[in-house]
């Protein structure tokens, strides 16, 4: 094995510093550099894309309060058209049982006049059939027919009397 001989240890030696300083001055000033700029590219690509996450991010956020604030105010909108609407039914409600409640009272006054004027009809037929009963059972007890000014006296006196 050459390299185990003694006579080229020198030579090797030469060559071994010389090979060590050649890689060196090209690791150096060509490697390194570049993995260097590689690692900086990179570190600032990966700082670039962490800023653009946090930005979208705070879009994001940004986005969200705005839906919760619209969709509030929408909501808010809803309850005050609700309501709306519900005042306007009760206000609407309210006038047509005023109005059901007034033709319900000009019915029972109207009622309550034909229930008179019928009471009214039925009494004065009533004095009627009363006089004509009279005279019968007066005629039929007596065996005389009384006269008709007599029995409508008789008939208004007992009617008068029983009030």
């Amino acid at each position: 094995m050459p390299q185990l001989a003694a006579e080229t240890f020198a030579s090797q030696i030469v060559w071994l510093a010389i090979t060590f300083v050649i890689l060196y001055l090209i690791m150096a000033r060509v490697v390194i550099p570049r993995i260097g700029g590689i690692l900086e590219d990179r570190e600032q690509r990966i700082r670039s894309d962490l800023d653009k996450a946090e930005e979208l991010k705070s879009e994001t956020d940004k986005a969200i309060r705005d839906y919760e604030a619209r969709l509030a105010e929408a909501r808010s909108s809803a309850a005050n058209i609700v309501a709306g609407m519900k005042a306007e039914m009760n206000a609407e409600i309210d006038k047509r049982r005023q109005e059901i409640e007034a033709e319900l009272d000009q019915r029972q006054t109207e009622a309550e006049k034909q229930i008179a004027q019928q009471r009214d009809a039925a009494l004065a037929s009533l004095d009627d059939v009363a006089c004509s009963v009279t005279a019968a059972l007066v005629q039929k007890l007596s065996g005389a027919a009384p006269s008709d000014d007599r029995v409508s006296q008789a008939v208004s006196a007992a009617r008068e009397g029983g009030r």
